[in-house]
């Protein structure tokens, strides 16, 4: 996958990505949420989360729906794709990808939110590598 926006909000994921030559996009988003969804059960099922009886009952709720899904439902289905078919989109979607935790009031400035790429566009380290997008 090529990484080159993202914003991880409490209860959504924000991505400008692409796939490399020969994958599918669909096919890696399929498998992070896979990969993620047992990591954060995981997680959940042995840190001391005072939560975690009511944040697996839920997610067992969720995959009780599902018939693809065994145990537990973290990510919803699908996703909200869009083709960035123009510089303009692609620089709109960029801007409202880094605002999101500005608009909830949790930073004054995007570049301020850790779990985002907006540090990396404005010329610091951020927690991932991504390819800034010109």
């Amino acid at each position: 996958m090529e990484l080159y926006a993202w914003c991880l909000m409490s209860n959504h994921l924000h991505l400008i990505a692409g796939a490399t030559e020969g994958h599918i996009l669909s096919d890696i988003l399929r498998d992070f949420k896979k990969f993620s969804n047992k990591a954060i059960v995981k997680a959940i099922q042995e840190e001391n989360e005072s939560r975690k009886d009511w944040l697996l009952n839920r997610f067992a709720f969720a995959a009780a729906n599902d018939v693809k899904t065994k145990n537990f439902k973290f990510w919803q289905d699908g996703n909200e794709a869009k083709e960035l078919h123009s510089n303009s989109f692609m620089e709109q979607k960029l801007q409202y990808i880094h605002q999101n935790p500005v608009v909830a009031e949790i930073v004054a400035e995007p570049e301020h939110y850790l779990y985002s790429s907006a540090p990396n566009y404005a010329g610091q380290l951020g927690l991932l590598d991504v390819i800034l997008l010109e």
